[in-house]
This record gives structure tokens, sequence and C-alpha cells, in this order.
């Protein structure tokens, strides 16, 4: 075997090595900023749905069934999307930082927006396979641009933290 590849191969093995926690949270909160984006200028070229569509029902996390009466705009009902949205949007970024540190995934732009495309892919089952036996109104987003939006959040969140991570020695 080829001494480069192998020396690729081996170096993707797990080994003790922290995330940058605060570049992680950063990434995550950019991505969540990619992520909502994406939904709003969906929903804004759709004409059978409300621009706020989607903040009523992520809103509906926290306030119930209630805050899906209604797709009208609400201060109220926005800025608890914002906050439910950038709340996992962090604790997604960090979640994939554990996974890309000590598996040093960082170490090529290959590895690491591979990294965060699969993991976007398997937020968005979590999330709309998952977490719809719990929000049912969650399934009815499922789709392609839904997953390709997933796709874009992992990949921006894997690709910021590479970005945004200091040197060890730094920390």
């Amino acid at each position: 075997m080829d001494l480069q590849l192998s020396a690729r191969l081996q170096s993707h093995h797990w080994a003790r090595r922290a995330p940058d926690w605060l570049a992680a949270g950063v990434a995550g909160f950019v991505a969540g900023a990619v992520l909502m984006t994406l939904e709003l200028a969906w929903a804004a070229l759709s004409p059978d749905t409300s621009v706020w569509y989607g903040s009523h029902q992520v809103a509906a996390i926290a306030l119930g069934r209630d805050a899906l009466q209604s797709n009208a705009f609400s201060w109220g009902i926005v800025a608890t999307a914002l906050a439910i949205h950038y709340l996992l949007g962090i604790t997604f970024g960090l979640l994939l930082a554990a996974i890309i540190a000590p598996f040093h995934l960082d170490s090529s732009w290959h590895a690491v927006l591979s990294a965060g495309a699969l993991f976007g892919a398997v937020l968005y089952g979590i999330n709309f396979y998952g977490m719809s036996q719990v929000f049912g109104w969650f399934a009815e987003m499922r789709g392609a641009g839904t997953f390709c939006a997933h796709l874009v959040f992992g990949m921006v969140a894997a690709a910021a933290y590479r970005q945004l991570e200091r040197p060890v020695a730094k920390r």
C-alpha cells in the first residue's frame, strides 16, 4: 500500500483530543444562521407558504400546538423560534466538533466537509423522522429541500469549525 495513503487512513483513528468548544459553538451559530436563511428563502419562493410558517413550527416545540394556529408574524413566535433555532444550532455544532476533533477529521477540507455532510444527513433523519414522533408537525417538512439544507448546515458547521479552531496550545 502507498505510504501516503496508509498515513492518511491511520490519521483518522480515534485519539484523545478535546474540541475547541468556543469555535464549535460559534460554528454552530453560524451554520444555524445559514440554515435559517435557506429556510426563509425557500418559504419566500413558495407561493403557498408564509415566510413565518417555519417560525411557528419551531416555536411550537416550546409553546405547544397553539403556535401552529396561525402563520402571521408575531414577535413572540419569532423570538421563541430564534432562541430554539440558535440553541439547537450551537448544540449541534458542539456535538459535531466532539466527533471531528478526536478523529482528526479537521486535518483536510475533504474530510471535514464529508463529516459535516454526513452529520447533516443524520441530523435530518433524527429531526424529521425521530423527532416527528413527538412533534408530528415536522413530518410535513420532510423533503429534498430540507434534506439539502441540513447537508449545508453540517458542511458549514464543519468548515466554520475548521477555520475557527485554535491550536491546542492557545486554548
